[in-house]
């Protein structure tokens, strides 16, 4: 990219006086107080009774041993805190803390079960989400340090945790042939499947008179063999430690163990240089709470992306591509934290053949120059009629789709209105494989917006009666519809598709430009490099 200085500047056009950016602004007032209770709500380890036993036992809560894990300072980019969200049989954050952070100046996937839900126990969610991040962890080239201590499968879900569960154990050794590091802290009873987590990672610590790890506790010991023994004596610290070597280090206490995690990730060779320029970029020269003022949240209403991209990038520098061209998608080259990187966003949320075209081009392009590219997504999707299908909208759609799927780069997607059908895919929806994929608080996915989606349902409704020969009652089809709306009205939700981890999170919209620029920086290693057909199309 060269230096940022030589971006232009541009210039905000807003007047924020104005009464709509007024409205606006009072209109995000119940969104952000929602998504702040909702945040508490995920972020609780428990009841209070179950937090004060297990810290009376001289044992850390989850979100204190991460802490203490991470360099002083370290920002954490927490993922996946929304998993299992509101869902019937799961727990908050699934019972399983996991995100990003630096440890002893490495950056390292990091993830804490939560033993006050439940020992600990895996549900359905808390074993997607750990597979989810194993897969960041082994995309970015991240090491893993997991604290553990967990009661293994949760058994009345057995069937639902079991067979996906075992993906865990299949990917640690994997990863461990492949030279990706992971370490495990045993921090408490650890059992079954909650043993094989330490088992099959490259290195072990164990809290002495604490930790405990066998496939099966002494109840299931006497039932299966009829020996009667102690927790500690089948399977403690110091037996792992002195008779079965599992152990590789065994800590005086929770404390004495986090220091010796440190200790390990510091014997690790770095491959990451520093990013000096993360410390001495430009802010925006516009504050970032204008978002408040210029996103309507009833993402009906369009809104002006560019506005959006001046208070994320450094300085507010652009270098927009194809200014003219397909206007209704912004595609420019900017800076973030320093670091470069491609941006594509939906000034409008209809995709022409224009911007299908022109977004096509773009990625190849990023490519060609080995830039990440970030998706900012505000679209209901491609643009439908005979002008657009004779202006062939399913050909330049699908090269841009085309265009996406094969991209090597790293893209960032970050849902910040609407997502809706093959937009979706054309913008590096969750199928099209991003490094991250967030959502803002007013954030919808779905196949389309509940009115379009209930309104051709109703239509179906209607002719499939009258080809039978049926006629329907009107109230029974306005209920039906009502009933079809409503649905897809709380699954297209943003708290819903987080708690089917099909984004890595909700979050601020104050917080994106911080977020992206984390991002950025993780998704540097291995490298950054184009996929050399793109490369190669991108000069014709």
């Amino acid at each position: 990219m060269g230096d940022m200085n030589g971006l232009p500047v541009f210039e905000s056009n807003l007047n924020l006086r104005d009464a709509q950016y007024e409205h606006n602004k009072k209109a995000w007032s119940s969104i952000m107080i929602e998504f702040e209770d909702n945040l508490k709500r995920t972020t609780s380890e428990g009841s209070k009774h179950s937090t004060s036993r297990h810290q009376t036992r001289g044992q850390l809560l989850a979100r204190d041993r991460v802490a203490l894990l991470l360099d002083p300072g370290s920002s954490f980019l927490e993922l996946g805190s929304f998993a299992g969200f509101g869902l019937e049989d799961s727990s908050p954050c699934a019972s399983l803390l996991a995100g990003i952070g630096v440890v002893s100046g490495r950056q390292c996937l990091v993830q804490s079960h939560i033993p006050t839900q439940s020992g600990g126990a895996w549900n359905e969610f808390t074993v997607v989400k750990q597979n989810r991040m194993t897969e960041i962890a082994n995309e970015n080239d991240l090491p893993i340090v997991a604290l553990v201590q967990s009661a293994g499968v949760f058994l009345p879900q057995q069937f639902r945790v079991f067979h996906k569960g075992g993906q865990l154990f299949r990917d640690l050794a994997v990863r461990s042939q492949q030279r990706k590091p992971s370490c495990a802290v045993v921090f408490g009873s650890s059992t079954a499947g909650g043993a094989y987590h330490p088992a099959l990672s490259d290195y072990t610590i164990f809290v002495e008179d604490q930790a405990q790890v066998f496939l099966g506790g002494p109840p299931l010991v006497k039932m299966a063999t009829g020996e009667v023994i102690d927790a500690e004596e089948l399977g403690g610290a110091r037996v792992h430690a002195t008779v079965t070597g599992l152990a590789d280090q065994m800590a005086t206490d929770e404390f004495d163990a986090i220091r010796k995690a440190r200790e390990w990730v510091a014997t690790l060779n770095n491959p990451r240089q520093t990013i000096e320029q993360l410390w001495r970029t430009l802010p925006p020269r516009y504050p970032i709470d204008d978002i408040f003022a210029l996103v309507n949240p009833d993402i009906r209403k369009p809104f002006d992306m560019r506005e959006v991209v001046l208070r994320l990038v450094d300085d507010s520098r652009l270098s927009i591509f194809k200014p003219e061209y397909g206007r209704n998608l912004l595609t420019a080259w900017s800076k973030i934290m320093g670091l470069p990187v491609g941006i594509i966003g939906n000034q409008t949320p209809i995709i022409n053949p224009d911007e299908a075209s022109k977004g096509a081009q773009f990625v190849r392009m990023c490519n060609q120059q080995n830039l990440p590219i970030i998706f900012l997504h505000n679209v209901t999707g491609f643009m439908v009629g005979s002008k657009a299908e004779h202006a062939a909208i399913i050909k330049k759609g699908a090269q841009m789709v085309s265009a996406v799927s094969c991209s090597t780069v790293p893209h960032i997607s970050l849902i910040l209105g609407a997502s809706y059908g093959a937009g979706n895919y054309a913008m590096c929806g969750r199928s099209y494989k991003p490094r991250f994929l967030f959502s803002w608080p007013i954030g919808r996915c779905s196949v389309m917006g509940p009115d379009q989606l209930s309104g051709v349902m109703e239509q179906v409704e209607i002719n499939s009666a009258r080809s039978k020969g049926i006629t329907l009652k009107q109230e029974d089809i306005k209920d039906r519809v009502q009933g079809f709306r409503d649905s897809v009205q709380r699954d297209s939700s943003c708290y819903r598709t987080s708690a089917h981890l099909l984004d890595d999170g909700v979050i601020d919209p104050q917080d994106t430009r911080d977020v992206l620029g984390m991002c950025l920086e993780i998704v540097q290693s291995p490298s950054v490099e184009g996929s050399v057909g793109h490369r190669a199309l991108a000069r014709i």
